[in-house]
């Protein structure tokens, strides 16, 4: 199959451009305010938010604002990002006080409006809109999210078989993008998250036991039987709330109360 030719290539691209720069010419200037919580704890300084007005006509997502602001504003300002799908959970933050991802997060319509970033709430921060994520991953590690298996493989060229229904057990959990915007919306994960494993990892805890090919459900529920990894949750749904990916910890989470309850 013959190759496209390298300077047709180059004329599509020079009219794409073009077609982009007009576009953007006659899009009209749409201002807003940005309050963004900035702190370096290399510095002096404490921490406090700063305002940036943003023209957000070609800004669909706050995630874009951010980008826009780091490069025409302001490059000292941090943040995570990778994706920009809402797929990879990078770029959680928390927008006029709900948790959300900045991909996924639309900038409001209209102009002369003010937004509020902050980094999600009741974690350590690394920088600006950087927390520490560390003990969340913790967490995760503890409830060894892995097929374990008992019954040896008969042929290691095969893999472990799973009908459709029980396939279907594990819809609205395996999604988990592991953004961490809801175990940070959790009061208990706020004042116990030395201990309690919190919603994301619990629905992840969850995700194995339900699994028909894992052969360690006893296992996995009697060490989560635990007063603080498991019952510090009081079902209150913030995290079923804040889920970006709109799934169920909450639900999960009971479950595992239920299935130890009949163990």
């Amino acid at each position: 199959m013959r190759k496209p030719h390298t300077a047709s290539i180059l004329a599509l691209q020079r009219v794409q451009k073009r077609a982009f720069n007009e576009a953007a010419a006659l899009r009209q200037p749409r201002m807003q305010t940005f309050s963004i919580y900035r702190w370096d704890p290399a510095g002096t300084e404490a921490p406090k938010e700063v305002n940036y007005q943003v023209d957000v006509s070609d800004c669909p997502m706050i995630l874009d604002v951010l980008i826009k602001i780091k490069n025409q504003q302001d490059t000292s300002l941090s943040f995570r990002r990778s994706c920009r799908e809402g797929i990879c959970g990078s770029c959680s933050v928390n927008v006029d006080g709900s948790n959300t991802l900045a991909c996924l997060c639309k900038t409001k319509p209209g102009q002369d409006l003010k937004t509020r970033i902050l980094p999600l709430p009741h974690v350590s921060i690394v920088k600006d809109l950087v927390g520490d994520l560390t003990l969340f991953y913790e967490h995760y590690k503890s409830i060894q999210p892995w097929l374990q298996r008992k019954t040896p493989k008969k042929d290691e060229n095969v893999e472990h078989y799973q009908s459709i229904e029980d396939r279907k057990k594990l819809d609205g959990m395996y999604e988990c993008i592991l953004c961490a915007c809801c175990s940070t919306s959790c009061p208990s994960f706020w004042w116990n998250a030395d201990k309690y494993y919190g919603p994301a990892a619990l629905m992840q805890a969850f995700r194995w036991i339900d699994d028909s090919r894992d052969e360690f459900t006893k296992e996995r529920l009697e060490r989560l039987n635990d007063a603080w990894k498991l019952y510090r949750c009081h079902g209150i749904m913030n995290c079923t709330n804040a889920c970006p990916k709109h799934l169920e910890p909450s639900v999960a989470i009971q479950k595992i109360k239920h299935a130890i309850d009949n163990m």
